[in-house]
C-alpha cells in the first residue's frame, strides 16, 4: 500500500515535471517568435531606412513657391510666375484655428497623442479595406502624410508604406507636432497645380487663407481628401466636395471645434468659387517687369524661389487709366484709330505710375482676319509704350532747349513764311498745320503753337541736328542711332523714332529742372524668407540747366502763347493747375501723341494704328488728347 502511494507521488511528481518543461518549452517557443519578430522589424528597419531622406531635409529644403509681382502697396497681386506647382508659404499662426482644427478631426484625429503613426486607425483602415476588398483606406497620419507627399510616391505597396511609417517615427521624435503641421498645410495638395492652404485659398477662393469664412474652411479640408476627384470646377465633383464640406461641419461640431448654430450657418452659406485662369492685372506693365526678371533671374528662378516683386504701379491710377484709353479708342474708331497707349510716371523718382500699351490687352484684333503683323489696325499683344513710332512735334523740345543751352532765348525772332529747305530740284517746302504764315515769331509763339516752318528754322540754324540728337539722349531717348544726316530737318517735326515711355521720361527732365531718372518699374524685391535681394537705388543726374527747363516748362503752360492755334479753352488747359504740355500729328496722319506733366507726374498718351494705316485727318490734340485730359484729372484732382 505504501508503495503504491509512494508510486502514485512519483507518478505526479513527474507529470507536473512535465507540464512544467511543456510551459517553459512553449514559452521559450514564444519568446524566440517575439525575438524572430523583434530581429525582423530591425532588420526591416534597418534595409528600408538605409536610402531614406533625413527628416532634417524639411528644415535644410527650400519648397517650389511661385514669383508674385504686387503694385507699390504691395496689396494688390498683378501676376503669379510658377511652374508645376502653386505655393505660398504661410507660418501656422497666421492660418485660422479652425483650419487647423477641421484638418486634424478629419485628417489625423489623435495627431497630438500619437508618435507619428495611429495603430488604431490603420487597424480600422485594414478592417475597412478587407471588407470592400480592396486597399481604399490608409489609416496614415499627418506625418504619414507628409512624409509620402515630400519624399516618397503614391503607389500603394508594403514596401513604400513601410518606409513612410519608419520615417514618420522618426519625424515624429525629432520635430515638435506644431512644427509638423505647419509644414503639412503648407505642403498638401489642392488640386490645380495648387499646394499648401495659402495657395489654395487664393486659388478657390481669391482671398488670403487668415480671410477664409468656416464654410471655406471646411471646403477647403474637403480638397485633402481627393483634390483631383471632389474638383469643384465638374459637376459631380462639385456636388461631392459640398457633401463632404457638411460632413467635416458635422465633424467639427462632434468634436465641439465649433456649436451647432455654427454649423447650422456655414452650411447654408453658398460657396462661390473663383474662376481658374491665370489672372494678371497691368498686363503690358506686367510683361515688361517679367521679361526684366527672367533676364537678370531666369525662368526657373522665378517659378521656384517664392520671389515677392513689389513694382512701382499705381493700381488706382492703372485702373483708371485702361479705362479711359479703352472708353477713347471706342470713340476714336469714328476717326478710324484702332489703337491707343498710356504711361504715367513720377519725374522725381522715374517710378511708372501707370502703363497701358493697348486699348484691350484681352481683346481681338481689329479687322478679325488679319495676321498678326499683317494690316492689324489694332493688336491687344505689342505694348506700344514701348515700340517706336514717330512723335510727330513732340520732339520739338528738344531742339527748342539745345537753342536756348546756345544763348538764344525766348524772345529770339525768327520768319514764319514759305521757305525751300530743299534745293530746286529737290524741294523741301513744309506748312504749317493750318496752312498759314505769320511773318515774324518769337521762338515762345513758336514752340507754343507749334509752328513747323519757324521750329525747322531753330533747328537749322539755332540748335543744330548734331547738337538736338545728343540733347535727346542726354535727356533718356535711346532710339536715334543713325548718323544726323539720316534724320536731316524733318528731325524736328517728328523725323526719328522714338518710343512713348522714353518720351515721357525724357519730358520728366523739364518736370524736374534738369534731372532725371531712366524709367523704374520695381521698388524692391525680396525673397521668400523677406530678404531684400533688389531694391531700387537709381538717383536724379542733372542733365539739363534748371534755366533752360525751367523756360521751357514756362513756354509749354503758356495757355495765352498756345491760344491762337488751340484756343483758349483746350483739354491742354487746367484752370487751378500750371500743366505744361505739347501735342504731336505725324506726317500723313499716322501717330497722334501728347505729353503734358506737372511737377509731380508726366503722362504721355500715343494714338494710332498698329500697322500704321493712316488716321482720318485730325490732329494728336482731337484723338489723344480727351485721353490724356481725363487721366490728368484723376491724378491731379481724384474724382
Amino acid at each position: 500500500m505504501a508503495k503504491r502511494i509512494y508510486s502514485r507521488k512519483i507518478y505526479q511528481k513527474n507529470k507536473k515535471r512535465e507540464k512544467r518543461g511543456r510551459f517553459v518549452l512553449i514559452l521559450k517557443f514564444f519568446g524566440y517568435f517575439v525575438l524572430f519578430f523583434v530581429f525582423l522589424f530591425l532588420f526591416l528597419f534597418v534595409y528600408y531606412a538605409k536610402d531614406l531622406p533625413r527628416p532634417e531635409k524639411f528644415t535644410e529644403r527650400q519648397l517650389i513657391q511661385s514669383t508674385k509681382i504686387y503694385d507699390r502697396t504691395g496689396k494688390t497681386l498683378l501676376y503669379e510666375i510658377y511652374g508645376e506647382e502653386k505655393r505660398t508659404w504661410v507660418p501656422l499662426e497666421v492660418i485660422p484655428n479652425y483650419l487647423k482644427e477641421a484638418v486634424i478631426v478629419t485628417e489625423d484625429a489623435n495627431f497630438y497623442q500619437h508618435f507619428g503613426v495611429d495603430l488604431k486607425g490603420m487597424v480600422r483602415a485594414v478592417l475597412a479595406d478587407l471588407k470592400i476588398g480592396k486597399p481604399v483606406y490608409g489609416g496614415s497620419t499627418i506625418p504619414q502624410q507628409l512624409i509620402r507627399s515630400t519624399f516618397l510616391s503614391i503607389q500603394k505597396t508594403a514596401e513604400r508604406k513601410t518606409r513612410e511609417i519608419i520615417l514618420a517615427l522618426e519625424l515624429d521624435r525629432r520635430y515638435p507636432k506644431d512644427q509638423i503641421l505647419e509644414w503639412y498645410l503648407n505642403q498638401v495638395p489642392f488640386g490645380q497645380n495648387t499646394y499648401g492652404v495659402e495657395a489654395a485659398s487664393q486659388t478657390y477662393f481669391k482671398k488670403s487663407v487668415s480671410e477664409v469664412s468656416l464654410a471655406e474652411i471646411a471646403t477647403l479640408t474637403s480638397l485633402i481628401r481627393a483634390p483631383s476627384r471632389l474638383s469643384p470646377y465638374e459637376e459631380e465633383g462639385r456636388a461631392e466636395l459640398l457633401i463632404r464640406k457638411d460632413y467635416v461641419l458635422d465633424r467639427m461640431a462632434k468634436e465641439g471645434y465649433i456649436s451647432q448654430a455654427e454649423k447650422e450657418t456655414a452650411k447654408k452659406e453658398e460657396i462661390e468659387f473663383a474662376k481658374i485662369l491665370q489672372p494678371i492685372e497691368a498686363p503690358h506693365f506686367v510683361m515688361y517687369v517679367k521679361e526684366y526678371l527672367e533676364k537678370k533671374y531666369g525662368e526657373d528662378f522665378l517659378k521656384e524661389k517664392g520671389v515677392r516683386v513689389y513694382t512701382s504701379l499705381d493700381w488706382e491710377l492703372q485702373e483708371w487709366a485702361e479705362k479711359v484709353v479703352e472708353e477713347g479708342v471706342e470713340i476714336n474708331k469714328n476717326y478710324r484709330a484702332y489703337n491707343a497707349s498710356l504711361v504715367a510716371i513720377d519725374p522725381k523718382t522715374g517710378q511708372i505710375l501707370a502703363m497701358v500699351g493697348s486699348a484691350n490687352y484681352f481683346g481681338d484684333p481689329f479687322p478679325q482676319d488679319c495676321l498678326p503683323g499683317k494690316n492689324c489696325l489694332f493688336e491687344p499683344y505689342p505694348n506700344v509704350t514701348i515700340l517706336s513710332r514717330q512723335p510727330g512735334s513732340a520732339f520739338k523740345p528738344f531742339v527748342y532747349a539745345t537753342a536756348f543751352k546756345k544763348g538764344y532765348d525766348e524772345k529770339t525772332v525768327v520768319i514764319d513764311e514759305e521757305t525751300n529747305f530743299g534745293t530746286p530740284e529737290n524741294p523741301y517746302v513744309p506748312r504749317n498745320y493750318d496752312g498759314l504764315f505769320r511773318g515774324e515769331v518769337t521762338l515762345r509763339q513758336a514752340l507754343a503753337q507749334s509752328l513747323n516752318v519757324p521750329s525747322i528754322k531753330v533747328l537749322a540754324n539755332f540748335a543744330g541736328l548734331k547738337d538736338s540728337i545728343q540733347t535727346a539722349k542726354d535727356l533718356g531717348i535711346t532710339t536715334l542711332t543713325k548718323p544726323p544726316s539720316f534724320y536731316g530737318l524733318p528731325l524736328v517735326l517728328g523725323g526719328g523714332e522714338v518710343k512713348l515711355l522714353e518720351m515721357v521720361s525724357a519730358y520728366g527732365v523739364f518736370a524736374t529742372k534738369g534731372s532725371h531718372v531712366p524709367p523704374v518699374s520695381i521698388l524692391k524685391i525680396e525673397d521668400s524668407s523677406g530678404n531684400v535681394i533688389e531694391e531700387n537705388k537709381k538717383t536724379p543726374k542733372m542733365v539739363l540747366e534748371p534755366e533752360i527747363a525751367s523756360l521751357i516748362n514756362n513756354i509749354l503752360s503758356d495757355n495765352e502763347a498756345r491760344a491762337p492755334i488751340f484756343g483758349s479753352n483746350s483739354c491742354l488747359y487746367f484752370e487751378n493747375y500750371p500743366v505744361a504740355a505739347k501735342t504731336g500729328t505725324t506726317q500723313n496722319y499716322k501717330d497722334g501723341w501728347v505729353i503734358g506733366y506737372t511737377p509731380s507726374i508726366v503722362t504721355g498718351v500715343w494714338v494710332g494704328n498698329n500697322d500704321g494705316s493712316p488716321m482720318q485727318r485730325e490732329p494728336g490734340i482731337v484723338l489723344a488728347g480727351p485721353i490724356w485730359r481725363r487721366f490728368m484729372e484723376k491724378a491731379l484732382m481724384p474724382l
